[in-house]
């Protein structure tokens, strides 16, 4: 398996900068324009723990910082401070403190072993240096009950978005995720330009 892992990574194109997603708005008003985040996150409930992994500025954080409520717990990493900081930023003003926000690579992120309920993906997994192994670590996080969520772009031709041929098809990230150890439990579309897998641990 980690043969395979390897052989992915090294197939993998480098990250990209967001001038190669056309300069496109991150805003909630543009997300929200393309997808019902409400939906992606369906299943989350009060009390749970979920992580945000290449969290951004937060958006999905911050929802479900609230969506898991005080007993709950949000654990959300990003490579780019300034992002992590702006989240935490935000958290403070909205008095959100069961976030718990660090700069650092997908690939080292294991917050806890068996003991997550949620981790999503928003965008990103294309952007990692081996998302294979991103999946692993989420492997490693999750409860036997827990659910990873993939939320991704098309691979079609797009005005705007990261280019066409770094992105990974719905085929490509089911076969990673069964390499990592899961099972596909859906894949649906998720608006216009996006599709999104559910997945849990085998």
């Amino acid at each position: 398996m980690r043969n395979k892992s390897e052989n992915s990574s090294a197939q993998h194109p480098k990250a990209h900068s967001m001038a190669c997603h056309g300069g496109f708005s991150l805003d909630e008003q543009t997300r929200r324009s393309w997808y019902n985040p409400e939906a992606v996150l369906d299943g989350l409930k009060e009390g749970m723990t979920f992580v945000d992994v290449g969290c951004g500025e937060g958006f999905f954080s911050i929802l479900a910082a609230k969506k898991v409520g005080s007993q709950g717990k949000v654990y959300a990493v990003d490579i780019d401070p300034t992002r992590v900081a702006k989240l935490q930023n935000k958290a403070a003003v909205e008095g959100l403190t069961n976030i718990e926000a660090t700069v650092g690579r997908a690939e080292d992120a294991v917050f806890c072993r068996g003991c997550v309920d949620f981790v999503l993906y928003s965008m990103d997994l294309h952007d990692f240096d081996d998302p294979q192994k991103v999946l692993e670590k989420a492997h490693a996080m999750l409860k036997p009950s827990g659910v990873l969520v993939d939320l991704d772009w098309k691979k079609q031709p797009m005005e705007f978005g990261p280019p066409e041929r770094i992105r990974f098809s719905e085929a490509r990230v089911a076969e990673m995720l069964m390499l990592a150890d899961f099972r596909v439990q859906s894949t649906t579309e998720a608006g216009p330009y996006h599709y999104l897998i559910v997945a849990k641990p085998k």
